[in-house]
């Protein structure tokens, strides 16, 4: 064979290891851009579901993050009328109310209540809780932990199994779920806000 030829067949080679090596680089570098982007959407949440696990576990992981988001981009997320608004916060003040005398049944009010207004946002409620909370985990990432903790004490609650330090942290949880949901609508006038409503006998004291 030719001198030549031999040449050629080199550069061939040299052409196509090139082009594979840049593909690799590509791919790489939009996997990186992927998982810091994800991981800034997503924070602590992002470390749950994906942080020191194998490579094709993290794949997957982000994979589950990325379709959370996908769900969520097909929902019609809208605020609240500034009556609705005002009427849940008057709702969480009554529910706060009531937490002296019957702390699992106010545990049992707030899950409700903070299902009904994400409901009235546009939410759908999912047949699981973890459904539910991976919606939740795209809008409010940095709640979604304490949600589930909250969610925890609330079924153990239904048991009679959570003592009143435990339902304190759970109405704890809720109610900072709930302050975002509400935070995000801007009603007009001097309307009511949850943070207006707290008392003396609220949870926190």
């Amino acid at each position: 064979m030719d001198a030549w030829i031999w040449v050629v067949l080199g550069l061939i080679v040299i052409a196509v290891v090139a082009v594979l090596v840049m593909a690799r680089v590509e791919r790489r570098r939009r996997s990186e851009q992927r998982s810091k982007r994800l991981r800034n959407q997503f924070g602590t949440e992002y470390d749950r579901v994906v942080h020191g696990k194998s490579r094709k576990e993290r794949r997957a992981g982000e994979a589950d993050l990325e379709q959370r988001q996908s769900r969520r981009d097909q929902l019609d997320i809208h605020p609240l009328a500034p009556d609705v608004h005002d009427r849940y916060a008057r709702e969480w003040a009554e529910v706060q109310l009531g937490f002296v005398d019957e702390p699992e049944r106010t545990v049992r009010s707030a899950e409700n209540l903070v299902e009904k207004v994400m409901a009235d946002r546009g939410y759908p409620l999912a047949d699981d809780f973890e459904g539910h909370a991976a919606l939740v985990s795209v809008d409010h990432p940095h709640l979604v932990a304490n949600y589930r903790s909250a969610h925890g004490i609330y079924e153990r609650s239904m048991r009679h199994e959570a003592d009143t330090e435990q339902l304190r942290s759970a109405i704890v949880a809720y109610r900072g779920l709930f302050d975002e949901l509400l935070a995000e609508v801007a009603p007009a006038g001097d309307s009511v806000t949850a943070a207006d409503s707290v008392t003396a006998s609220s949870p926190e004291g």
